[in-house]
């Protein structure tokens, strides 16, 4: 199943890439890469903004008040890159519900960090984005079922640092969905050419308290 796919595929690239890369200077090795947002900390709740708002019987589904979501991507900023590093690639996939909510690739070394709404549908001058699992070609807010057990979710932001494209843009069938960025990356990191991951956690429950 993709689910289970897309599971291996964040295990596996873990595993691979570690914090650093093996031809990086002794001088830029003492930290690992790391990433963060002035929204929310790590492991802690999801700001409204973020959150889809998907509107049923005139309220939004996706909050415990019902009150509506911004359903745009959070700013991020990282640092301490990797000598080396060329590209980025940031995913941010539901862990608990197997679901990749954003996923955008090739964006150039130069940036630091992604502005709000950096995930709106369509074309962006920051990447290039993949079709996510909610059909919607950009970022696609979090939306976790109410009253299902686990309550919370768990949505976790992968930042992957790499020293080539991946796939270079114009490549035949490449990307379309999650998938296949999933299997590139992973590819990528087989390859020795994911030099450094960081990961953000943010949680999120759509159920009443």
């Amino acid at each position: 199943m993709l689910s289970v796919r897309k599971g291996v595929y964040s295990v596996a690239l873990c595993v691979l890439v570690g914090t650093g890369a093996a031809n990086t200077p002794a001088a830029a090795q003492w930290a690992p890469l790391y990433l963060a947002s002035p929204d929310f900390t790590n492991g802690s709740i999801l700001p409204l903004s973020t959150i889809n708002n998907i509107v049923s019987n005139n309220v939004n589904a996706c909050t415990a008040n019902g009150a509506a979501g911004g359903d745009q991507s959070p700013p991020l900023f990282w640092g301490n890159v990797p000598y080396g590093t060329r590209y980025f690639a940031l995913v941010l996939f539901d862990v608990t519900a197997s679901f990749t909510h954003w996923g955008i690739y090739n964006i150039p070394a130069y940036y630091s960090g992604l502005p709000a709404n950096a995930g709106a549908a369509g074309n962006t001058p920051y990447g290039t984005q993949i079709v996510d699992d909610g059909g919607v070609t950009g970022y696609f807010g979090p939306c976790p079922p109410a009253n299902l057990p686990p309550d919370t979710h768990r949505y976790v932001f992968t930042l992957y640092a790499l020293d080539k494209p991946v796939n270079p843009p114009g490549s035949v069938n490449f990307p379309t969905n999650s998938e296949s960025l999933f299997q590139a990356l992973l590819d990528a990191g087989l390859g020795g050419h994911v030099l450094a991951t960081a990961t953000l956690t943010g949680l999120y429950s759509s159920t009443p308290n």
